[in-house]
């Protein structure tokens, strides 16, 4: 029987209740292997536009993906003594037309050496929810949705 060698478990979040189940699915995969765990927040172009727009407020966001993250942090650092690192990565770009969610999670994954990611299988619009099928298409790394 061959054993998975997991080092790094890469989640990409967006403060959605099933993002937090995704969360903690990587925090199970990440004991279950004594891997680290890398929180990626993926922030939608729509509330990105509602920010420069004004009509959401910086900080006010800003507060709630650190509020998730620390509840994050807490349940992983309470069953696991691993590194636990965040990120945050805007999920399009004005310029780049080939940059979507699944791609900037893809990107990021590459670029900090993940060898496992978690991703949410969300309904609807969010970026998250939008990245996963690419994930799962696309990734070099094994995939779990949630």
């Amino acid at each position: 029987m061959r054993v998975m060698d997991i080092d790094l478990v890469l989640v990409p979040v967006d403060g959605s209740d099933q993002s937090e189940r995704a969360a903690e699915y990587a925090i199970a995969v990440a004991e279950r292997y004594d891997a680290d765990l890398h929180l990626l927040f993926v922030i939608d172009e729509r509330l990105h536009r509602d920010i420069d727009s004004g009509e959401v407020s910086a900080d006010a966001i800003a507060d709630e993906h650190q509020a998730f993250t620390e509840s994050i942090r807490e349940q992983f650092v309470a069953v696991h003594d691993g590194t636990f690192e965040t990120s945050s990565a805007t999920a399009f770009s004005e310029t780049r037309l080939m940059q979507t969610p699944g791609s900037v999670v893809l990107d990021v994954a590459e670029d900090i050496d993940t060898d496992f990611i978690v991703v949410p299988r969300e309904e609807g619009e969010e970026a998250v929810g939008r990245a996963a099928i690419y994930v799962i298409e696309y990734a070099s790394q094994p995939v779990l949705t949630v």
